[in-house]
């Protein structure tokens, strides 16, 4: 068959160059953009000051966190969750859980649940889609907040100083390539015993003889998870109470007794606690009781509506991941109704549209690209998911929210896990209409779903292949 394909024809480059050069502000758009980059370019100082960084409903938060060179935005945004919870039950100051401890049994789970997924899946072809997908990336960092769940339940939570960060935890490429090339050999021996005649038990066995392979190699590279480590932690709560005490004493006893720096704050502390007691006693929420939402407007995938991934759960054991879709005006009620509440929010987007890293924007009155290239940019949410434009990518948290006169949302405090040197100290404010068109996933509690959305989670799942559209992991 001829290929009908035109080339670019010479006479009409030098007419797209005429009209170029003759347009001052192409030139001066050019001069910018070279010189500047896109981003900076295209900022418009109007848009940054209609999103002032004040909130009428805003939670207090710890220390700002800072996932590295890692794919770990889910872990740490979920994490960031429940640490604000832990934090005012029992009065904290700051508080970080060890991301670095659900990172090694995540990479764990997926090898074992990548190869489980390889031997139900023996004699497909190696080029069929099905295949690919499940092959394309056997560890990789990214995830959804149900896998959170899974790692939670199964193996509970320790503080960041019972197991630190590491290089590789850090910066998992390298880790993760070298994990990810084993799993595929493993894959391909598998795969050669079953066409030689292997049975599936004796494919089995092999298995577990490569899984201890894949142990080793993660303990390697991120240092062996503790069963069983010490806490120490001072109740902040306390302060404001001894201070009232010690006036109160001070001027009933003026005796001068010699004054020390001792910490006299009450102290919670726990010797040889198990991962899973300390989630069970020190978190106040159970990681079962929240709901993914989801906000995916395409006429294939209706709302009021449970889909389910095949081949997305992390932990073998597990389900697949799960999502209720649901108007925005739904979507955003549960997101308001849980913030007022004093609860944070994880929620997953786009964070590459329409983003200001450095200043902590997003926005896209506030970068104006349309302007800068003289061309629009106004895809629907639903077209940007369906064509791939705009797939969820990162997942942050939300932890404020300005209301106006008709308790209506116009701006959203977004904290995020790239360190405070992003963003103002590591906060980002969002504007409703970035909120509406590229955020696809907000994490709730059940009793902030309306009754209609509740009954939703008794209904039988429309299952998805995991190439279908619908939301993507968070990286």
């Amino acid at each position: 068959m001829a290929n009908n394909n035109k080339a670019i024809k010479p006479e009409l480059l030098t007419r797209y160059a005429k009209d170029f050069n003759a347009d001052r502000a192409n030139l001066v758009a050019a001069n910018a953009a070279v010189s500047a980059g896109v981003l900076e370019a295209a900022t418009d100082y109007k848009g940054q000051r209609s999103l002032p960084r004040d909130f009428s409903i805003e939670l207090k938060q710890g220390s700002i966190t800072n996932q590295r060179h890692s794919g770990r935005c889910w872990m740490f945004a979920a994490l960031n969750t429940l640490r604000y919870e832990l934090m005012h039950k029992w009065g904290l100051d700051d508080f970080e859980f060890s991301e670095t401890y659900l990172f090694f049994w995540d990479a764990m789970e997926k090898s074992n649940t990548y190869l489980e997924n390889v031997l139900a899946t023996l004699d497909e072809p190696t080029d069929s889609r099905l295949f690919q997908e499940i092959n394309y990336g056997p560890a990789d960092d990214g995830g959804w907040w149900q896998m959170f769940a899974t790692l939670v339940d199964k193996y509970g939570l320790v503080p960041k100083s019972a197991y630190p960060e590491s290089a590789n935890s850090k910066d998992s490429d390298a880790f993760k390539q070298y994990l990810n090339s084993r799993l595929r050999q493993f894959t391909a021996d598998l795969r050669e015993r079953h066409a030689a005649g292997a049975s599936i038990d004796e494919l089995r066995l092999v298995k577990e003889d490569d899984m201890s392979t894949v142990y080793r190699m993660c303990a390697i590279a991120l240092g062996e998870p503790p069963e069983k480590f010490d806490f120490l932690a001072r109740v902040s709560d306390d302060d404001k109470k001894d201070e009232r005490k010690n006036a109160e004493k001070a001027s009933e006893d003026k005796s001068d007794k010699p004054k020390t720096g001792k910490d006299e704050r009450r102290q919670i502390r726990e010797t040889g606690i198990t991962p899973m007691e300390f989630y069970k006693k020190y978190v106040p929420v159970d990681v079962d009781d929240l709901v993914t939402l989801c906000n995916v407007p395409m006429a294939s995938r209706p709302f009021n509506m449970r889909y389910r991934i095949r081949y997305t759960a992390n932990v073998a054991e597990a389900e697949d991941m799960e999502f209720v879709n649901v108007p925005l005006d739904v979507f955003k009620k549960a997101a308001v109704d849980q913030i007022s509440a004093g609860h944070p929010i994880w929620f997953a987007c786009d964070c590459t549209q329409f983003a200001l890293r450095s200043a902590g924007y997003f926005d896209c009155d506030s970068v104006r690209v349309d302007q800068l290239f003289g061309t629009d940019f106004d895809f629907d949410k639903a077209h940007g998911l369906e064509y791939g434009d705009s797939p969820s990518n990162h997942a942050m948290t939300i932890t404020g929210v300005n209301l106006d006169e008709q308790g209506k949302p116009n701006r959203w405090k977004v904290e995020n896990s790239w360190g405070k040197d992003n963003g103002v100290d590591g906060y980002y404010v969002a504007s409703d209409a970035w909120f509406d068109r590229y955020v696809t996933e907000i994490i709730i509690r059940k009793e902030y779903l309306d009754d209609a959305t509740r009954a939703l989670l008794a209904t039988e799942p429309v299952e998805l292949d995991p190439w279908q559209p619908l939301t993507k992991r968070c990286r």
